[in-house]
């Protein structure tokens, strides 16, 4: 089944990194594999590293609401020296007919520096529009909320295809558009163990930073490790440590 769309030396320096890390989970896994029921509610839970110390963990969680509705939510817990950062995210979205469509999502940040929270309906009227709760409505035109088009790109490796392309609003209540590529296979051990992956890179224009992913193909494409680099340094590094289908 292919879907369609309907649809982040010095404490400063410091509090950037800190931010990175917990930001680095940019595909959250679910997997249609195009019979029956195309998502398998999942746990997954990771382990952010950073100078190769354990700074905090993060866990996503798929459930089935409904015959046709699902939630996604997103929990993560970083701290390092005398800064933290604690954020959530929760999506509520249906599949009808092998199509993806958004129905809420809602963003929180706390910790060192400012506190954030995003809260985002998708209203399917004429037009279809993307509310966003105190900030600037769009034209609801195809995109999926910061998490959902993770589900895509999940789909797309699946279907073999080397290059993935999509659109979504961000935890910014900002419109972005974003390709990914396939670099090839790996075998890779994490903390869960050793396993054959799809790695992928994240292309970036303008952009000093380098970011590449690993999905697990045993695991219905779950993400199982993500690495980011800025100018050459690596800021962050996260793995997975359980995954448990529900």
């Amino acid at each position: 089944m292919t879907f369609r769309f309907l649809s982040q030396a010095t404490q400063v320096n410091k509090n950037k990194v800190l931010s990175l890390v917990v930001s680095l989970v940019l595909f959250f896994p679910f997997f249609a594999n195009g019979q029956g029921n195309p998502l398998t509610p999942y746990s997954a839970e990771y382990t952010a590293f950073k100078w190769g110390d354990d700074i905090g963990n993060a866990k996503i969680e798929l459930t089935q609401l409904s015959e046709f509705q699902y939630s996604l939510t997103y929990a993560s817990k970083v701290s390092k020296f005398f800064l933290s950062d604690k954020r959530n995210e929760h999506s509520i979205f249906s599949v009808l007919n092998g199509e993806i469509i958004p129905n809420e999502y809602h963003y929180s940040r706390r910790g060192t520096g400012a506190n954030k929270s995003l809260d985002v309906t998708f209203v399917d009227t004429d037009p279809a529009t993307i509310v966003v709760k105190d900030g600037d409505n769009h034209p609801w035109n195809g995109q999926l909320d910061n998490q959902l088009y993770r589900l895509f790109i999940a789909n797309s490796l699946a279907l073999g295809n080397q290059t993935v392309a999509y659109d979504y609003i961000n935890s910014r209540g900002q419109l972005r558009s974003q390709t990914v590529s396939v670099v090839g296979e790996e075998t890779l051990k994490v903390p869960f163990g050793e396993l054959t992956t799809i790695k992928v890179k994240i292309n970036r224009k303008n952009s000093t930073r380098e970011t590449f992913a690993w999905f697990a193909p045993s695991l219905n494409y779950t993400l199982v490790r993500l690495q980011q680099f800025k100018d050459g340094d690596e800021q962050g590094d996260i793995q997975l440590k359980h995954y448990t289908p529900q």
